[in-house]
This record gives structure tokens, C-alpha cells and sequence, in this order.
């Protein structure tokens, strides 16, 4: 199915986002330092303003009453879930330092008296703003003060996931360690709908899917901080902080643990979440396999190649309850690889909790403009015996989406979603789970156009098909929707389809080379042993 849109006009917040980032870039750009260096103080400021006009709303209800004696002070402002500033944390009181004061060190001091008034984001702010000489800082200070006070959290909120977004243009590969484009997320939180629960992120950059459960709470009208509890781990330490510091911005507390997800289960993970949702690095070699023997994360076994797919795979799965469901982004060749990952995926394949799988095209990553594919578990789904798709029993069919024509042409090199495209492939979901459809974003017409008035799920060539674990068998356990979905009516393989097939099957080639060399090895190996024994 081909669904392109061209980009659209910015809306007010798009406006007032762009502006603060091209005031902001203006006066970094003389500065010789790579972005890495100075995002987490722009990033910082944001946080700053965020908290400051939280607090000033705050204060104003906390006044004490005529006659009382008793000091306001930082317990008060925690009872009201705002972030106590120290009287030189204060916004103003940065915006009035004296031309030539060392500005730097003014701000320096101020993330530090708000770290120690607020415990929980203890060495969580930069305090690196030294490095910014003091005109460009007290520019940087006017900029943000442009946001006005009557601003929701949720505007501090939008600003500094922009802000992430543009950093993470800017930095290139580093950026992508960080940062999923937020309308991939998106369609992974539509999916998976976490209404409640614990959520869990082992690879969770600067939570951007924590920050995307949250808001799809509260537009179904419940509360975060009540309804959900987040739960990240995170390699790099610098980004475990973005990733607190996100949080922050929007309101929300969480559970961040630095440390290298492959050895240390810092969350205790085994059993213990509702929700998983994560965009792992793809095809990490050289992890040290003697160190996961006996892991309980990967019950299905650690594959032979030098490959970490299907470690994270594994751990996704094994992290989730009873009835949990997981969606995560991961390399197309995962879908497809052959022997000791083959054998994983049949069996997660045969255990019923593979839900969904999305073909996503190239060029909504930043870094790479490779495609990739969007995989679902859901563990309730093998204990439901009496919801229906057109071919059967849900929990034994597998719903592949071909989403890889249906986007938005940002510039020439990147593309997202729109809101109606997202509403229309989560409905696809919501239509073979036998759920109510939403029609909130404008995706009722291409609905109507593409199933008419069916009452219930039906397979569109070149878009959807629910296959059964026999069909997926015949296919030699691949989890590639290409295989299934097939091309709509009247429509030729394109050149961009061709160039993907080709892709893929280098991919696969690459992968045959590999492990043939290891099986060689392996043969050499036990002629060696053989001719000694003799």
C-alpha cells in the first residue's frame, strides 16, 4: 500500500520550538565545540525555565498565611510535586547577573544548591558551563526566558524533545545512541497500549519511550505518575543523566540505572513487567558469551554468532509477565537469520507471543537510512481461546504489517508519520485483536477506501496478513512481512523495493559467509581432535 504525505506546515508549538532553536544555534555556532559538548547545557537551561516557572506557580500558593511564623522551605514544594530552586537558582536572578560576572560559574553553582536541595536528581545536571563563554551564556539565559510563564509543562516538555531531536541530527551516529524518532515511538506505544502497569526500557537512551507512554495515558484521560512506573538501564553514563533529566522535564519520576545491560540486569527483569519497549543497538559484536551462561534472560539459549540481536530479543521476552506485551525496533536481518538465531526464533515463534511484526521503510532514523522492522510480543495472547481473526483463533496467527510506502517526505533524507498514518496502522492492530477503532487524527477516510465496511479483520494484500504458524513454518520461521503481506493489485515491484530485496539478501549473504567460516573452524577443529585421538 502506497500512503506518502509531503511535509506540512508547522503548527504553534513547531513555531515557538524553531525559534528557540535557531536563536539558540545562532549563538553556539562561533564556538569551537562539537555538539556533544555543549547539548547538555542548552538542554539543561530548558530544564531550568521548566523548573522555574513550575516553582513560581507554586509559590504563589505557598505564601504564608497572614501571622503564621512558620518558614516555607524545600519539603513544601516537594508535597506540591515541584522542584525546590535556591534564591540563586532562581531564573531572575541568572538574568540579572552583572555584565563580567563569570556566568558560567553562576549556573555551575545553581544546578549544584538544586541538586542538593532535591535528592533526586543527584548528579543528574550538567555543570559544565564553564565551557561557554559568558556573553553567549546570558544570551542563552534570554533565549529561554522568551518561553512564556503561561506555558504548560507539556510545551518545557515538546521544546526539549525537539531540542534531543536536532542534537541528535547534529551529532549523526552518536545521536542515534541516544534518541528513536519520536513517531516510531509513537506507533510502538499505540500498539502496545500501556494503560498501566510497569514499563521497562533495558536500552532506554534519553527515555523517549518513557515520555510517549506517558502522554498516551493522559490522552486517554489517566495519570502517569499514578497509572505507570518507569524503569530504564542505560551503558553510557552521560545519557542515563539526559535520560533523568527528560523525566524531569515532563513531570515524571523514574527508576534509571547505568550499567551495561548485556551482564548486569540492574531491574531484575525476569517476569517482572507489563510493558517492554526499546530500540536497542543492532548487530553488537564481541560480547563476551562465557559471561551470560546460566542468565536466566535468555532461556531460549545464546546464539552462536557474533551477534547480539537475539540476546535482546530474548531478554524482552523473558523481562515480561504473564499477560505482558513488548515492541521494540530491531535490524531487518533479525527476521530472517538462519541457524542458532533461527532456532531461537522458532521457538519464541512456537511458545504464541509473537503478536505483530511492521515493516518500516528507510530514512526515519537519523543516523541510518537503512529500513527496519518493528516486532510485538504479547504473552496474553496464548491464553486467549475465543478471539477470532478471519482465519481462526488470534493467539495462533501472527498480524505482518507492510509499512515501508506509507510515510511523510520531511527533506530529501528523512521521513516520520503523520498523526493519521500512525491512528491508521494502530488500527490495523486494534482490528485484528478485535478492539474498538480510533478516528481522532483524520484516518477514516483511507480506512473506509481500504476496508470498506467490513465488520471484522480482513488480509489487503501489499498492506496486512494475519498468517498462521503453519504458513510461517512453510516459510522457514521468517518473520519478515514481505514474505507475507505480498503485492496489492495492479502493482509492480518498485525500484525501491528491489533495492531493499537486494539489501536483504546481501544482509543474508553476509550472514551465510559468517557462519560458514565458523562451521569451517569448527570442522578443523575436530579433525585436529580426531588425528590425535588416533
Amino acid at each position: 500500500m502506497h500512503w506518502t504525505e509531503p511535509a506540512t506546515a508547522d503548527d504553534s508549538h513547531a513555531a515557538l520550538e524553531k525559534k528557540l532553536w535557531d536563536a539558540a544555534n545562532m549563538l553556539w555556532a562561533g564556538a569551537d565545540l562539537k555538539p556533544s559538548e555543549y547539548s547538555p547545557t542548552v538542554l539543561g537551561l530548558i530544564f531550568l525555565r521548566y523548573a522555574d516557572v513550575r516553582f513560581a506557580a507554586v509559590e504563589k500558593d505557598l505564601k504564608p498565611q497572614a501571622g503564621s511564623r512558620r518558614k516555607i522551605g524545600a519539603t513544601d514544594y516537594h508535597a506540591a510535586g515541584v522542584i525546590y530552586l535556591p534564591e540563586n537558582a532562581r531564573f531572575a536572578e541568572l538574568l540579572a547577573l552583572p555584565e563580567g560576572a563569570n556566568t558560567g560559574q553562576s549556573i555551575n553553582d545553581a544546578m549544584r544548591a538544586i541538586e542538593k536541595e532535591n535528592p533526586d536528581l543527584a548528579d543528574v545536571l550538567p555543570k559544565t558551563y564553564h565551557i561557554l563563554d559568558s556573553r553567549t551564556l546570558a544570551e542563552l539565559l534570554k533565549v529561554m526566558a522568551s518561553i512564556p510563564m503561561d506555558k504548560g509543562g507539556d510545551t518545557f516538555g515538546l521544546i526539549y524533545e525537539y531540542f534531543l531531536g536536532k542534537f541528535a541530527m547534529t551529532e549523526g551516529q552518536k545521536g542515534g545512541e541516544f534518541y528513536t524518532p519520536t513517531s516510531i515511538v509513537k506507533l510502538i506505544v499505540e500498539i502496545l497500549e500501556p494503560y498501566h502497569g510497569r514499563i521497562l526500557d533495558p536500552a532506554c537512551g534519553s527515555g523517549g519511550m518513557f515520555i510517549q507512554s506517558a502522554r498516551f495515558v493522559e490522552e486517554h484521560r489517566k495519570n502517569p505518575t499514578t497509572d505507570i512506573s518507569v524503569h530504564g538501564q542505560e551503558r553510557v553514563t552521560d545519557t542515563s543523566r539526559l535520560a533523568r533529566l527528560n523525566l524531569a522535564v515532563h513531570g515524571l519520576n523514574g527508576d534509571i540505572k547505568q550499567g551495561n545491560t548485556y551482564y548486569e540486569d540492574l531491574q531484575d527483569s525476569v517476569g517482572r513487567f507489563d510493558f517492554v519497549l526499546a530500540n536497542p543497538p543492532f548487530n553488537v559484536s564481541k560480547i563476551d558469551k562465557e559471561r551470560l551462561s546460566g542468565d536466566p534472560r535468555y532461556p531460549f539459549g545464546i546464539p552462536r554468532t557474533d551477534n547480539g540481536n537475539y540476546l535482546w530479543i530474548q531478554h524482552f521476552h523473558s523481562a515480561l509477565n504473564r499477560t505482558g506485551r513488548a515492541g521494540f525496533v530491531m535490524a531487518n536481518s533479525a527476521a530472517d537469520a538462519r541457524a542458532s538465531e533461527q532456532e531461537i526464533r522458532e521457538k519464541i515463534i512456537r511458545a504464541g507471543d509473537v503478536d505483530v511484526m511492521v515493516a518500516i521503510g528507510p530514512n526515519f532514523f537519523f543516523t541510518v537510512t537503512l529500513p527496519c522492522t518493528l516486532w510485538f510480543f504479547d504473552k496474553g495472547k496464548s491464553k486467549i481461546h475465543n478471539q477470532q481473526s478471519s482465519i481462526g483463533n488470534r493467539k495462533d496467527t501472527v498480524l505482518f504489517i507492510d509499512a515501508r510506502h506509507i510515510y511523510r517526505q520531511l527533506d530529501r533524507a528523512h521521513r516520520d508519520f503523520t498523526p493519521a498514518q500512525l491512528e491508521f496502522l494502530a488500527n490495523l492492530v486494534r482490528f485484528h485483536r478485535g478492539e474498538d477503532l480510533e478516528f481522532a487524527h483524520g484516518s477514516e477516510g483511507k480506512w473506509e477506501e481500504t476496508f470498506g465496511d467490513a465488520a471484522g479483520y480482513t488480509d489487503v494484500p501489499g498492506l496486512c496478513k494475519a498468517a498462521t504458524l503453519a504458513e510461517i513454518e512453510a516459510q522457514g520461521w521468517s518473520l519478515n512481512p514481505g514474505r507475507y503481506v505480498g503485492v496489492a493489485k495492479g502493482e509492480d515491484l518498485s525500484d525501491e523495493d528491489f533495492k531493499e530485496q537486494l539489501e536483504a539478501l546481501n544482509e543474508e549473504l553476509e550472514v551465510l559467509n559468517t557462519e560458514a567460516r565458523e562451521l569451517e573452524e569448527r570442522i578443523a577443529e575436530n579433525v585436529v581432535e580426531l588425528l590425535e585421538t588416533r
